[in-house]
């Protein structure tokens, strides 16, 4: 897969831009706030932060095993909160740590001058097992129109400022941005 400079570049930029929702909120919590929110605005970060680290030309400080370990991790905790009951969108935010850990995990590795690094864009080949990546899509794009239709009816007439710190902007961004990236995985350049 080969993302052209500017795309890559401008993708890096919007995952970027997607962390200050919930940095924001993260940084407003009072004591009474619901751990559920935490939860969800700290899965949120993370994947976030691991979207810029796949999509920069530069790649990312962790190496690609590493952000395995942390998906898994995340994808396990959000499994456990979805069986236990959580409201911090627990299927959701499985649902996106396992994409991206299979994204990592199917990359393909050979000739790849940049070492244990996680780099997509210039990643040589498509990835493995492409019938995930299209279940993936599918799911993102469902979720995407969902989260898109939910975020038009609850930022009508608020002001700039509020409609960027809603979840329902961020979770369609994100999904929209993670479908793409999942498409040109497996789509030949």
């Amino acid at each position: 897969m080969h993302i052209p400079d500017f795309l890559a570049w401008s993708l890096t930029v919007l995952f970027a831009l997607l962390a200050v929702p919930s940095v924001y909120r993260l940084t407003q919590l009072h004591g009474g706030v619901d751990a559920d929110v935490r939860q969800r605005d700290l899965a949120e970060l993370l994947m976030v932060v691991a979207m810029v680290a796949m999509v920069s030309p530069l790649g990312g400080p962790i190496p690609a095993a590493g952000w395995q370990a942390v998906l898994a991790l995340t994808a396990g905790w959000f499994a456990v909160a979805a069986f236990r009951g959580r409201q911090c969108s627990p299927v959701h935010h499985t649902v996106c740590a396992a994409a991206m850990l299979y994204m990592i995990t199917a990359m393909p590795r050979h000739g790849m001058e940049h070492g244990p690094w996680l780099t997509m864009s210039e990643m040589p080949g498509r990835l493995a097992w492409p019938v995930l990546a299209v279940l993936a899509v599918a799911y993102f794009a469902v979720d995407t129109t969902r989260s898109g239709l939910a975020a038009l009816r609850e930022v009508r007439g608020a002001p700039v400022r509020e409609v960027l710190l809603t979840r329902p902007v961020h979770r369609a961004a994100m999904g929209a941005g993670m479908a793409y990236m999942l498409i040109a995985g497996v789509v030949p350049a």
